[in-house]
């Protein structure tokens, strides 16, 4: 893919994304890890399924959120982030990989909400240290698919990566040791996560062209 196509990708993705609650409200466009769960998903076990999630855009009344797999309109969802806590609200619009959520919050909590909106806010720009052998980092855009052996291919969310593996939630978590390729970049899934699992490479890559090879679309 183009580094002219991803431009023209992103622009028409924050368009979208752009879309919320227009009311008079504090409402940022931010970059933050989280985890949802849709209610109607349940593993073998009963328990609600939980998949990796990007929040990228917040507002006391809504949340936009890139995801790996999309819930209905009308659908219930629990989000949970270290910045804002446990969320819940609605979907009540879906877009291209992500979904509004209209939360569900009296005036009091969205009083307290817009708060936490303001806090982060001031303090977003601050630095992470990150003491983990090869650095890892959160992609611009966390859209990729997943191509297994037989050449199934499947959306997939980048969590996070680094020049030696990749995080990624998905709608499946293949058994360990399966070899697939993220984008154009071949690897082996070594470890599960609650909300997904990592990927070895084959081979180490190089930091300037990887978020380019991972996505794919």
């Amino acid at each position: 893919m183009s580094q002219a196509r991803l431009k023209i990708d992103d622009i028409a993705f924050l368009e979208d994304v752009a879309f919320v609650d227009r009311r008079s409200e504090p409402r940022i466009i931010v970059s933050i890890a989280a985890r949802y769960a849709l209610t109607n998903r349940i593993d073998p076990r009963g328990n609600r399924r939980e998949f990796s999630c990007r929040i990228v855009n917040v507002s006391p009344s809504a949340m936009t959120l890139v995801v790996p797999v999309l819930g209905r309109v009308g659908e219930r969802v629990i989000i949970r982030c270290d910045e804002f806590g446990k969320q819940e609200g609605t979907i009540f619009r879906t877009l291209d990989r992500s979904f509004v959520v209209k939360m569900a919050t009296n005036d009091e909590d969205r009083a307290k909400f817009a708060a936490k909106i303001e806090w982060y806010e001031k303090k977003k720009n601050h630095d992470i240290h990150d003491s983990r052998a090869h650095k890892r980092v959160i992609p611009t855009d966390p859209r990729s698919v997943l191509i297994l052996a037989d050449g199934t291919q499947m959306e997939c969310f980048v969590i996070d990566m680094s020049i030696s593996g990749v995080a990624i939630s998905a709608d499946i978590k293949p058994p360990i040791g399966t070899p697939l390729a993220v984008g154009k970049v071949v690897g082996r899934v070594v470890r599960h996560r609650q909300d997904g699992f990592a990927v070895q490479f084959i081979h180490l890559q190089d930091y300037d062209s990887l978020e380019l090879r991972l996505i794919q679309s």
